[in-house]
Order: structure tokens, then C-alpha cells, then sequence
């Protein structure tokens, strides 16, 4: 039986294109889902090797590129993508920076301990967002149909 209190049950109306994610707890553009721990870490590991293809400069430009669309290289090729959790929009260039810039600076002061409890972080908690996220008030996004971008100019 559907949870009374869940946004979307009588008395909660969603926002047209939403829909409810129960296993996030989060209401989600329709046609999008939480990316899955395994994905975000898959496309860490990704950002690497792109950074190492591109001799690193390469990699500076487009992440600041696709930063405008709430993404960053590895994001791109995974189909993920940046929301902002308060207005249900994709982040822009800004939040990127923030989370991308401020959130790395955080990260890094005490690397092993934050980078540990940030991976706690995403992989156990229902949204699966890491400090960063928190920061930029952010979540990952799995977009395989592209049906989540920014709005046209």
C-alpha cells in the first residue's frame, strides 16, 4: 500500500512531468531515476582516464563546456546528469563550479577521510549523493533517453 504522506498521494500534487521515486524518496522529472552508486563510481573512473586521454588540458575544456548543462565529461557519456534538488532543473554552469571547485577544495583538505565518508555517503544513503552534492545541492541523475536538459535559450 502507497505511503498516504508520500508526495503524489491524495493532497500532495506533483509538478507536471514528475513522478514519485519511492526508493530515493525524491520527486524526479519523469523518464530520469537516482543514478546508482556503481554508475557515479564508474564514471570517477572514467573522468580519469578521459583527463589522462586528453593530456588534461583537453579535459579542463570540456568539463567547463558541459559544465553549462549540468554535466561533466564522464557524466556525458554515461547520460547522467546534475539536478538541482530545490527547483527540479538541471544545474548550471554555477552550480557545477560549486560543486565541482568548492566541493573538490572540501574533499581534498583531509582526502582520505572526506573521500571515504563521502563514498559512505552516496553508496548508503537513498538519493546516493556525496558531499559535493551536498554542497551544490545537487543529485545525479541517470538520463539514458536525454529527456532531462536544460531549458532552451
Amino acid at each position: 500500500m502507497p505511503d498516504p504522506s508520500a508526495p503524489g498521494a491524495a493532497g500532495w500534487p506533483l509538478p507536471p512531468g514528475t513522478h514519485y521515486d519511492p526508493s530515493s524518496d525524491m520527486v524526479l522529472p519523469n523518464g530520469v531515476e537516482v543514478a546508482s552508486p556503481g554508475r557515479r563510481i564508474g564514471g570517477y573512473f572514467l573522468e580519469i582516464g578521459l583527463a589522462i586521454i586528453t593530456l588534461g588540458v583537453g579535459y579542463v575544456v570540456w568539463d567547463l563546456i558541459v559544465w553549462a548543462r549540468g554535466q561533466t565529461p564522464g557524466k556525458q557519456v554515461l547520460h547522467m546528469r546534475c539536478m538541482r534538488i530545490h527547483d527540479h532543473r538541471p544545474a548550471n554552469w554555477g552550480w557545477m563550479a560549486m560543486r565541482q571547485i568548492v566541493g573538490g577544495i572540501v574533499e581534498s583538505i583531509f582526502a582520505i577521510f572526506t573521500f571515504t565518508v563521502s563514498s559512505i555517503m552516496m553508496i548508503a544513503s537513498r538519493d546516493h549523493r556525496a558531499i559535493h552534492d551536498h554542497i551544490a545541492g545537487t543529485v545525479v541523475l541517470h538520463d539514458p533517453n536525454g529527456v532531462f536538459g536544460p531549458a532552451p535559450a
